[in-house]
């Protein structure tokens, strides 16, 4: 009992936390999409994982949808989708943005969706792994979700670990840029956003291969990781400082893809 009051006693402080964050959400590069080359890449990276909607009638679950964007990626893909999210003020802006697309969106728990098992061809998350309590759990819950044959498309981000190869000296080169372009002091809400970083499941860095090793315990097949997303961060810099830049490239940043027999 005290792991779950802790569990939903974070959650709360994570709905809060975003809530909050909702009013910037789409100024910031990395979140919102804000050129043709990025959409593009985007839609390369999924159609490339989990394939274009053919057939009439194929249904993604898009959780922790915030703002829409990946939802309106997957509609434009060809699915019917249904986007869930802890935060009503995630969700406001998100129902602003997709209206009139084949797009159900409403309040719910990524690790206990409520959703019937068996019923989505894809799931699909961006930013939220890292994020989760109870990752085994959540994974356990998209398997019971997911059609046989269903995919899972995971889009992360490790911001702890350096990426593999030269990870750590763009790190390097990211803190001396950062350094000489007087960068403004961190938001007020950085503190807060530590706090909860630090009790999450992955506060050590949310690996890939720890995702895929997960994913596999939870019953999923044929997972991949992907990191060459580099044409997404190609679009997105350009709207970015270069201390920025380079520290995200620094960073490993990631897809991971499965499975579900059948």
């Amino acid at each position: 009992m005290t792991t779950l009051h802790h569990n939903m006693s974070l959650k709360d402080e994570i709905r809060d936390f975003w809530s909050m964050r909702s009013e910037t959400f789409d100024t910031q590069p990395g979140h919102e999409i804000f050129s043709p080359e990025e959409r593009q890449a985007w839609l390369a990276l999924f159609a490339g994982h989990i394939g274009r909607a053919e057939a009439g009638g194929a249904k993604a679950l898009d959780l922790a949808s915030g703002t829409g964007v990946i939802s309106l990626l997957l509609a434009e893909l060809g699915y019917g989708v249904t986007g869930l999210d802890l935060s009503e003020a995630m969700l406001a802006r998100a129902r602003a943005k997709t209206a009139g697309k084949p797009i159900r969106l409403y309040a719910g728990d990524a690790e206990d969706t409520l959703e019937e098992g068996d019923s989505y061809d894809v799931v699909a998350t961006r930013h939220l792994v890292w994020t989760l309590p109870d990752p085994p759990s959540a994974f356990r819950e998209w398997f019971r979700v997911l059609k046989p044959g269903g995919r899972v498309a995971i889009v992360d981000t490790d911001m702890t670990n350096p990426r593999p190869g030269n990870g750590k000296v763009l790190r390097l080169l990211a803190r001396l840029a950062k350094r000489l372009s007087n960068p403004r002091p961190p938001a007020p809400y950085m503190a807060t956003h530590e706090n909860i970083v630090s009790r999450v499941y992955f506060s050590g860095g949310c690996r890939p291969e720890e995702v895929a090793r997960l994913l596999s315990e939870a019953g999923f097949a044929d997972i991949v990781i992907d990191r060459d997303l580099r044409a997404i961060h190609r679009a997105q810099g350009r709207f970015m400082p270069l201390y920025q830049r380079l520290e995200r490239a620094s960073q490993d940043r990631f897809l991971v893809c499965a499975r579900k027999p059948g």
